[in-house]
């Protein structure tokens, strides 16, 4: 039976992943990138940079369950507020928290959920933000990136990308609210 990384010159290269489109599913596969490492006890931490800090979702209890260092960090979904300054300070802060945990060598795979929405709001630059990752992420930390209108420069700069499309939805489609296990 062949290794899997059997081939490969270095095999703790750590990738810089980022799942984004319009449709369901960018949380759902980071979540299932957190299982996996998991389950070849590599070290996970996730940090969510929207969803709101006084809800527990599905994938937290999951990860308490799992030993796994889990923080919702935001304070809700800021589509059609008028004003998202407290989301943009919220989100800031965790990017700050962000920077700790990279930095500190405790991570083999990060997951940072919601993160383009920083870069979409302006909160957070992306070009400063690649910069501050090729300086300082240990070379063997995987970083999974999730959320909508990633940018181009993120698309680049990471080693693997994936668009999620909506095709059909069941709320747009039939007014069916989000369903728990499912959606949260």
């Amino acid at each position: 039976m062949t290794e899997p990384d059997e081939g490969r010159k270095d095999p703790s290269q750590g990738l810089n992943i980022v799942f984004t489109g319009n449709g369901k599913g960018k949380t759902s596969a980071a979540m299932g990138i957190m299982a996996r490492a998991c389950g070849q006890d590599l070290k996970v931490g996730v940090i969510q940079f929207i969803k709101d800090s006084r809800r527990t979702y599905g994938e937290a209890m999951t990860a308490g369950r799992l030993g796994i260092p889990f923080r919702s960090l935001g304070n809700g979904f800021v589509f059609k507020r008028p004003d998202t300054t407290q989301a943009g300070q919220a989100a800031r802060d965790a990017w700050e928290l962000a920077q700790q945990w990279i930095v500190s060598g405790e991570y083999e795979v990060l997951i940072l959920d919601e993160i383009t929405y920083l870069f979409h709001y302006r909160w957070l630059d992306v070009c400063d933000f690649i910069q501050w990752i090729k300086e300082y992420k240990p070379t063997a930390l995987h970083l999974v990136m999730t959320g909508r209108y990633a940018p181009q420069e993120l698309i680049e700069f990471a080693d693997l990308v994936t668009e999620m499309k909506e095709i059909k939805h069941p709320y747009s489609e039939r007014k069916i609210a989000a369903q728990k296990g499912v959606d949260y």
